[in-house]
């Protein structure tokens, strides 16, 4: 099969590549002039110089292909280079698949989110109109909603570097986000789920005609408060670490005043989908790949030490 992927040079990227190659599929990406060298396996891909904002690289990068899967998404916006939740979780995903529709292409894979909702904050709501573009445009589509994704980034961020760089590495305490000011209550709860199963779910979902129609929510094995997720990569490296509570109300309101700051760690918005959790039962990823993947433990988190 010729699998066209959108979003092929990020973190999760690199590994769908590899999964699709080793099964034996040709791929082809869609990639900006100057980030060639992010492309895992460069030279084994079908590469599409262009951006999403051109219809004809869209082209390009779906002709002759039998699928398609848009695993793009930011999660903060830069209004002012155009990336934005609206062009990149929305209109893009529009201009893709009817690309693909034109080139009898109706198979679609949809990187999507756990926690979408119709009238949440605009990533979650620009996911979600994407998800209902699909069911209502008349493609075989399979919908996934992991939690948060973690594993050896290549050079990219993901949720454990990023918690090492932010929380463990500054000789100062760690923040716990809470939901209340009640010690030991409210605790913002996550199931991470392992990069290479995310990968292995869309590469069984493409070969398996049973997922066609199907929204797949995907969860590691286990479900960790946001502090035990600082501790186990502290102990990934050899440290401990002291975690203070920290509702997250407090942030927020730090947030309201500075958060159009690029400098200002998160945002309005991302506090407020990490108040809502990101917890999501297993069984739907046991289905697809036979296993919940690796856990979020010291002994799979080995690439913090480099």
């Amino acid at each position: 099969m010729h699998v066209a992927i959108f979003g092929g040079s990020g973190f999760v990227g690199s590994y769908l590549i590899d999964h699709l190659l080793e099964a034996g599929h040709a791929v082809s990406l869609l990639v900006r002039p100057g980030s060639e060298q992010k492309v895992v396996q460069a030279e084994a891909c079908r590469l599409v110089a262009g951006d999403l904002g051109s219809r004809q690289a869209i082209d390009e990068t779906v002709a002759g292909c039998d699928a398609v899967i848009y695993n793009v998404g930011i999660l903060r916006e830069i209004a002012s280079r155009g990336i934005t939740f609206e062009e990149l979780h929305y209109r893009t995903l529009v201009r893709v698949a009817e690309s693909g529709k034109s080139h009898g292409i109706s198979r679609f894979l949809l990187m999507s989110a756990n926690g979408v909702k119709p009238q949440g904050t605009a990533y979650q709501e620009t996911k979600y109109r994407a998800e209902e573009y699909l069911k209502k445009a008349g493609t075989e589509f399979t919908i996934f909603r992991p939690s948060v994704i973690f594993g050896d980034p290549r050079g990219k961020m993901e949720i454990a570097t990023q918690l090492y760089r932010d929380m463990v590495r500054p000789p100062v305490p760690a923040i716990g986000f809470h939901t209340c000011f009640s010690p030991g209550k409210g605790q913002v709860m996550m199931s991470p789920v392992h990069v290479a199963a995310v990968a292995q779910a869309f590469l069984v979902a493409l070969g398996n005609p049973a997922t066609i129609g199907k929204t797949y929510t995907l969860g590691g094995p286990e479900t960790l408060s946001w502090s035990e997720m600082i501790q186990r990569v502290a102990r990934a490296i050899g440290r401990n670490k002291l975690v203070l509570p920290m509702p997250i109300g407090v942030m927020k309101l730090a947030a309201t005043l500075l958060d159009w700051l690029p400098v200002f760690p998160v945002t309005r918005d991302q506090l407020t989908m990490l108040g809502e959790g990101n917890a999501a039962a297993s069984a739907d990823l046991e289905s697809l790949i036979g296993s919940a993947g690796p856990a979020f433990q010291p002994e799979n988190l080995r690439y913090l030490v480099a």
